[in-house]
């Protein structure tokens, strides 16, 4: 991330970081303390750089390490903000159109709020209101539509009108316990991020998830069939086109399937097309009735697996060190199966099986819904099984993708398949 033309230096490699892992503060604090998984920074020669040079002044650098640790501490702020600024937003947007009908017709644009807060927030509204005029003088106001009392209050702020005029949003919202024990578990976070102290990753992660349910609760999200397998993250959605369309990456199909069973992966599917060996990760999780009531439902299936009578499944054998035969065998056992499934079906049409001859260069399975799609994909490695590749997530169309296809994996991955069907053969 750049800030100002100034580049962070890349951290250890070992330390946290990166998109399921952000915001923290910067330095400040001291050692001790300090919550476990938070990361420390303490101030001083010894910290910044040589502690030998007492004599000679301060050092000032940074070493390695400390930028490291500063690097971890503001992708967790950095996350963590982006979070509160979506709740606080939509917040914001929600007590204006609750209370706003209710007071400006009495007492005007610009005194609304105040009257709203009434004896019990005299205080803070009015503190508002001067931070308002003190922007408005020193230019800090530049977009007109933050020229209200409204803008200026805080989410804590916000939350009291909301509490105190309950009764206006009850018609709207079934349960106020809800909301406030979401916001309650936002409050550590908002304190923390306001004055950039240590974030650590249990606490990101908590106020992650209140945001998450507290904007499905203020009606902030829509969900979708597709959204409900593979949530959109705030942060994925804002800056989503950095990494194209990969929503995550899993280091073997083990850990990927701890996050996104096989289950939330294919039920609910319109349309699978899927290419690889053998498709272990379908035909080995999810099973053959499944696999009948998801295509009765109206799902279209195209599987396409490597000939089992092909060179290139010795070769691969070979490669795995496997016995003569026996990746072939397990290849034919799960043709077998799905042709199984295919023969059970009102229209067999909908399920195709083919094989291809080719060298397998990756497997892949898309799977798209009503809204949008999800692929998983893994090349294969000289030595490593199928189980033990690493993994990658592709969001195909909808929200939370790059508006230019061409950078999509998705799409690469789905005209890779296309050509390869092509020159398939299909199973009787």
């Amino acid at each position: 991330m750049s800030s100002g033309g100034l580049e962070l230096p890349p951290g250890d490699s070992s330390h946290e970081g990166g998109p399921a892992d952000a915001p923290g503060g910067v330095p400040g604090g001291t050692p001790a303390g300090i919550p476990a998984g938070a990361v420390s920074l303490a101030g001083g020669p010894a910290a910044a750089g040589d502690a030998g040079n007492e004599g000679t002044g301060v050092e000032l650098d940074w070493g390695t390490e400390a930028w490291s640790e500063v690097r971890t501490r503001a992708q967790r702020a950095g996350r963590a903000y982006i979070w509160l600024n979506l709740i606080e937003q939509r917040l914001r947007a929600v007590v204006g159109a609750v209370l706003r009908p209710i007071y400006e017709p009495v007492h005007g644009t610009d005194d609304w709020v105040v009257a709203a807060a009434g004896p019990a927030g005299q205080e803070w509204v009015q503190r508002a209101v001067a931070v308002r005029e003190v922007s408005r003088r020193k230019g800090y106001l530049l977009d007109s539509a933050d020229d209200n009392v409204l803008s200026f209050l805080t989410l804590p702020q916000l939350r009291e009108l909301m509490v105190q005029h309950w009764p206006c949003f009850e018609p709207y919202f079934d349960d106020r316990r809800e909301i406030e024990l979401a916001l309650d578990e936002l409050e550590v976070t908002r304190n923390v991020v306001s004055r950039n102290r240590a974030l650590s990753r249990p606490v990101l992660e908590q106020a992650e998830r209140a945001s998450a349910r507290l904007l499905e609760v203020l009606g902030g999200v829509s969900g979708s069939p597709a959204a409900d397998r593979l949530p959109i993250d705030a942060v994925e959605d804002l800056v989503g086109d950095r990494y194209a369309d990969v929503v995550s990456v899993h280091p073997d199909r083990v850990r990927l399937q701890r996050q996104l069973p096989a289950e939330d992966l294919f039920g609910g599917a319109r349309r699978l097309d899927a290419i690889g060996i053998g498709l272990n990760l379908l035909v080995q999780n999810f099973s053959g009735r499944r696999l009948v009531r998801l295509t009765e439902a109206g799902c279209r299936v195209r599987l396409l697996f490597l000939n089992p009578a092909s060179s290139a499944v010795k070769r691969r054998e070979r490669e795995l060190g496997l016995r003569k035969g026996e990746l072939s065998r397990s290849v034919e056992m799960n043709i077998l199966h799905v042709r199984r499934v295919r023969a059970g079906l009102r229209d067999p049409s909908r399920f195709e099986i083919h094989v291809f001859d080719e060298t397998p260069r990756f497997t892949a399975y898309l799977v798209e819904g009503q809204a949008s799609g999800i692929a998983v994909v893994q090349s294969y490695l000289r030595r490593a099984r199928g189980m033990e590749s690493p993994v990658l997530v592709l969001r195909g169309g909808g929200r939370g993708v790059p508006k230019d296809a061409d950078h999509g994996l998705f799409t690469t991955y789905r005209e890779e398949f296309e050509s390869m069907w092509e020159d398939s053969r299909p199973v009787s």
